[in-house]
């Protein structure tokens, strides 16, 4: 199944539903994370994409758990439909808790942090605890407490015995203003009979059927479907006018090494620029 996201509505509902499963599988080969880092970083990335769906065109969010526990920090950054991600520790290892990944052993206690940069604004930060590090939790008690905005997120990344992603997804679901009181208790009932997104997933649903399945009795309306993929925006040449930012001086030193190297954290890459590259930096 193609990486896709799809938007629709139910009787003043939105619901944004994905699959992310190649994506997710990209940046696990690209960090080589763990079977439990690769379940975070996943849920995470999921998230970002999910709200950043909820945006204007041109805006951007950041989320990023960190907490005390062994994996350090997960971060996911997301913009339309691409999103790029990373983990403290990409080699984190637990023990299972009740037959399944613990993400919330993982991250530990802690803190959630969403920053939202937004067209013609001052980016905004808000932050709220961890409920239980599970991240689907902790990002819908965020959107609640600390930007008002009652929802629910399910976010879901299976991972085989050999490290493989074999269904990564989730699901948005968020009250519209004139949402009624009956078409709250009906979708609640449903998210209750309703199995795991990954379950979904491997019986073959679509992110459109999900959303179908979620709303089942109520008048539903598909709005759009677009593919999602991983996208990093650095680039060599992004590097290089970054690198040109510097002062004279830090360039002149750098220009003295054989080789300098950039890494960027979100995607893995390393990128090389010999001494003349540099030394060319100061001539501009």
């Amino acid at each position: 199944m193609k990486d896709i996201l799809t938007k629709g509505t139910a009787e003043g509902v939105r619901i944004y539903a994905l699959c992310t499963t190649n994506l997710v599988q990209e940046a696990a080969d690209r960090h080589h994370t763990s079977h439990l880092a690769s379940a975070a970083l996943g849920r995470a990335m999921n998230g970002a994409l999910l709200i950043a769906a909820t945006m204007k065109d041109n805006e951007r969010i950041t989320l990023r758990l960190k907490g005390d526990g062994p994996i350090g920090e997960v971060v996911a950054d997301a913009e339309g439909t691409h999103v790029r991600g990373y983990v403290g520790d990409p080699d984190v290892f637990l023990p299972l808790k009740n037959g399944k990944l613990d993400v919330g052993g993982a991250l530990g206690t802690g803190n959630i942090i969403v920053t939202r940069y937004l067209q013609n604004a001052e980016p905004f930060t808000g932050y709220a605890e961890l409920v239980d590090g599970e991240i689907a939790s902790d990002l819908t008690n965020y959107l609640y407490t600390s930007e008002q905005t009652p929802s629910s997120v399910a976010l879901g990344v299976l991972v085989d015995k050999e490290g493989k992603i074999v269904a990564s997804g989730g699901y948005f679901i968020q009250a519209m203003p004139g949402c009624t009181d009956e078409t709250l208790a009906r979708l609640e009932e449903n998210i209750s009979l309703t199995p795991y997104v990954t379950q979904l997933l491997e019986l073959g649903y679509t992110p459109a059927k999900m959303i179908e399945t979620i709303a089942r009795g109520l008048d539903v309306t598909i709005k759009e479907s677009m593919e999602v993929a991983f996208k990093c925006r650095c680039s060599r040449a992004k590097v290089l006018e970054t690198l040109a930012t510097l002062g004279q001086e830090d360039i002149a030193s750098m220009s003295e090494d054989e080789e300098t190297e950039v890494h960027c954290q979100f995607c893995n890459e390393t990128y090389k620029f010999t001494r003349y590259e540099i030394a060319g930096l100061l001539k501009k």
